[in-house]
């Protein structure tokens, strides 16, 4: 699946029901999942690091959806390699 397909998807799923509960509380969420993210990835099994890492993604596009960004176009600074010196491997020091 690529990041319009997941945009598409979370906003069809999830759209109404995220616009109703606001940006900072789908940062609060976020932010959960990213908690939930950081002990999986210490102390889970691969099962439940995919979990949480899918978990982690879809309420970046639910953030994404209701401050219209679009994460394609977001993630294009990344498309060279390092932003700041465009090297792949980073040559930044």
């Amino acid at each position: 699946m690529d990041l319009a397909h997941l945009q598409d998807v979370i906003e069809r799923t999830y759209g109404d029901r995220d616009r109703d509960r606001g940006v900072p509380s789908t940062v609060a969420w976020l932010c959960e999942e990213l908690g939930e993210l950081a002990q999986a990835v210490r102390k889970g099994t691969v099962e439940q690091q995919q979990h949480e890492f899918g978990d982690v993604l879809a309420w970046v596009a639910s953030l994404a959806n209701q401050m219209n960004i679009d994460l394609t176009v977001a993630v294009q600074r990344y498309a060279a390699g390092c932003p700041r010196c465009a090297a792949m491997p980073c040559a930044c020091r």
